[in-house]
């Protein structure tokens, strides 16, 4: 049974997910705020975390990018607002995607349930060593250039994952969100291109080439 946590001040919403999800086969833990969940955080290893922005004890933001070197699962946002700037930073401290209250509980469970098939599709994935040195592992969801890793957040992988595993194919950027995030990507370009010019950055810093080719007009595709 797949295990889900549940964060949120609002005991409305704990209730309501707890029992959705509970209906659904899921695993449930709750926590009513950001230090609940920290506590419980030490002694359970969830599959995914659904974390609320606005808490008063502890945002979610501060929480995520607390928990994000021991929690490698995906963590999905539950906020009331959100532009382009709030997603940017949300996935800059390790978040996965942003689902906007008010929300329906089944658009919720497809989002959930897609993450985690991503994940457990990466599982079984394999190590592949690119022309100059670069190497890829799938499974441990890691990226080695000369046997340096490049520190990659979780996102930041996906792309990769979703370019390196399709050489030569464009994406625009809807179909890459599409791929990366797991569900409709329309109105994400700006989170996408922010994530590419970080993924640039980091290989530039340790003198890797650059895979991610623009496509003007198009979209992205991983040289071959």
């Amino acid at each position: 049974m797949q295990k889900i946590m549940v964060i949120d001040d609002e005991i409305e919403i704990l209730d309501m997910l707890n029992r959705y999800f509970s209906l659904e086969g899921y695993d449930v833990i709750t926590a009513a705020g950001g230090k609940e969940a920290l506590l419980k955080l030490g002694k359970q290893q969830p599959d995914i975390i659904l974390l609320d922005i606005n808490m008063p004890d502890l945002d979610g933001l501060s929480l995520c990018k607390n928990i994000r070197d021991f929690v490698s699962c995906p963590i999905l946002f539950l906020t009331a607002n959100i532009e382009d700037s709030d997603k940017i930073k949300g996935f800059s401290v390790g978040g996965d995607d942003y689902i906007v209250k008010p929300f329906s509980v089944d658009e919720l469970g497809a989002r959930v349930a897609a993450h985690l098939r991503r994940e457990n599709r990466s599982k079984v994935k394999t190590q592949v060593l690119f022309d100059d040195y670069l190497v890829i592992d799938y499974a441990q969801r890691t990226v080695y250039f000369k046997n340096v890793e490049i520190l990659l957040l979780k996102k930041e992988f996906d792309i990769i994952e979703v370019l390196s595993q399709n050489p030569g194919q464009v994406f625009d950027k809807e179909r890459l969100y599409e791929a990366a995030w797991g569900l409709d990507g329309v109105g994400n370009n700006t989170v996408v291109a922010e994530h590419i010019r970080k993924i640039r950055a980091k290989f530039a810093a340790a003198g890797v080439k650059q895979y991610i080719e623009t496509v003007w007009g198009v979209g992205y595709k991983w040289t071959k």
